[in-house]
């Protein structure tokens, strides 16, 4: 008995499950990419006197030591609240995804993560650039993205209320896709309205960084308004028949039989969660550590970063629109297997001609893009497949929590190149092999998909 709707072919419910993917576009871009993470260890929120003495010095001397362990601080404590939301992430996600599936609460609790991510989000607008504020500001930026970690295990969960067998891997994508368009729109808006040299284009004073903190208000806006049609428009799961309330306690012990039954009963699975751990660690690291790159290595200044930014989200767009097609014709394994393969060539033409200047990132930089989406689409397509269409939103919480269980790979292995090594562009190699090394597991994974048939018996 299957704990699902049957699968439709509606265009208004995949198109209202892809419009979240649109919304909550705008907490990825402004808050976690571009604008917030940035606000938040400006100089704004360094202590006055570190930054007058440094000022006055000339930016030299113990001023300048002090000045850069203020900068230290204030980078470390936001990638220390990111850590801790990961370590709450891991022992959470499963749980709330398998609570959903047993007691048919899914889109209850992708609304109630969602509007926590919202709340925290539209609060932001309230931390002013002021060091007393910091604190506050680091709060909210967890909670936000511990909820939209949370949102998108009963979000992915409904990939298969929407899709049939034959199109879940067209309908991954358009969502994937939908959050990449969603995404340059919203940028484009805030940062041409806003953010981009001094003549905004809506007037909104510099003052207090004002401008800014509005843009604030805008993801949360534009995540609620573009986040209800899925609420209304995507039935309800119905609870699966005889599903018991469990204790905190109780929801550990199923979950550890769960995993020690996928690991004998469907190996195939449980090594895909091992190798897309990986791999989603790389792709995580394109981006994050990406940005970095093009700064310290190919002399992007912060404007054409965000340029930058803008087109690889296009790009990126257009991969997982093909790359969806190309999965409902030949399935996801070889889009994932393909795009790896165009990650990693893409990887080493950036690191090979390193020397080139901004043109090599930019090239390397856009395929690089359009292979990230169908990796990430391909594989959560795989895993829809996979599912046996009851336990689907713990399975989407395990490749939560795997994923982020390896989320210090990329940074620990860029670190270590470019410490030991002395210069920025090795930590290219770093994203390089951690590719490499989810590709070589990826390679003789087997998944055995559920079919037409077995769907049909378990409802």
């Amino acid at each position: 008995m299957s704990s699902t709707v049957a699968p439709t072919h509606k265009r208004g419910q995949v198109f209202s499950w892809a419009l979240w993917d649109w919304g909550t576009s705008a907490f990825s871009v402004l808050i976690t990419t571009f604008v917030f993470a940035r606000y938040i260890i400006s100089d704004a929120f360094i202590d006055p006197k570190v930054l007058d003495a440094y000022t006055a010095s000339g930016e030299t001397g113990a001023a300048k030591v002090a000045y850069d362990a203020a900068v230290n601080g204030l980078a470390n404590g936001l990638s220390a609240s990111v850590w801790i939301g990961g370590i709450i992430i891991i022992f959470v996600a499963p749980i709330l995804g398998q609570r959903a599936d047993a007691m048919g609460r899914r889109r209850m609790w992708l609304g109630i993560n969602t509007g926590v991510v919202i709340l925290a989000t539209f609060g932001m607008f309230f931390i002013e650039p002021s060091q007393a504020f910091w604190i506050y500001g680091i709060v909210l930026y967890a909670t936000a993205n511990i909820f939209y970690e949370f949102a998108n295990v009963n979000y992915n969960a409904m990939l298969l209320q929407v899709s049939t067998p034959k199109n879940v891997g067209s309908v991954s994508g358009f969502g994937w896709g939908m959050g990449y368009i969603g995404g340059i729109v919203v940028l484009v808006i805030s940062l041409v309205g806003f953010a981009l040299g001094d003549n905004h284009w809506f007037g909104i004073p510099n003052d207090e960084a004002l401008n800014i903190r509005v843009i604030f208000v805008i993801a949360a806006v534009w995540s609620l308004i573009f986040s209800i049609p899925v609420l209304t428009a995507v039935p309800e799961v119905s609870a699966l028949p005889g599903a018991q309330r469990l204790s905190v306690a109780g929801s550990y012990k199923k979950l550890v039989r769960d995993i020690r039954a996928l690991f004998r009963n469907d190996r195939q699975t449980f090594y895909f969660l091992l190798a897309s751990a990986i791999y989603r660690d790389g792709l995580v690291a394109v981006f994050s550590l990406g940005a970095i790159l093009a700064g310290t290595v190919f002399g992007f200044g912060f404007e054409e970063i965000l340029f930058f930014g803008i087109a690889a989200n296009l790009v990126g767009g257009i991969g997982v629109f093909l790359g969806g097609v190309i999965d409902n014709r030949v399935g996801p394994k070889p889009v994932i297997i393909g795009s790896l393969i165009g990650l990693i060539v893409a990887g080493l033409f950036v690191f090979i001609f390193n020397s080139g200047g901004p043109i090599v990132f930019w090239i390397g930089g856009l395929v690089l893009s359009l292979f990230v989406g169908p990796t990430q689409s391909a594989s959560r397509s795989l895993l829809a497949r996979v599912s046996n269409n009851r336990n689907e939103g713990e399975l989407f919480g395990l490749y939560a929590t795997t994923g982020r269980l390896v989320v210090w790979l990329s940074p620990l292995l860029f670190w270590i190149l470019t410490t030991t090594l002395g210069a920025q562009y090795w930590g290219i190699l770093a994203i390089v092999f951690v590719l490499l090394v989810g590709l070589v597991i990826m390679i003789p994974i087997k998944p055995r998909f559920t079919t037409d048939a077995e769907r049909a018996a378990q409802k």
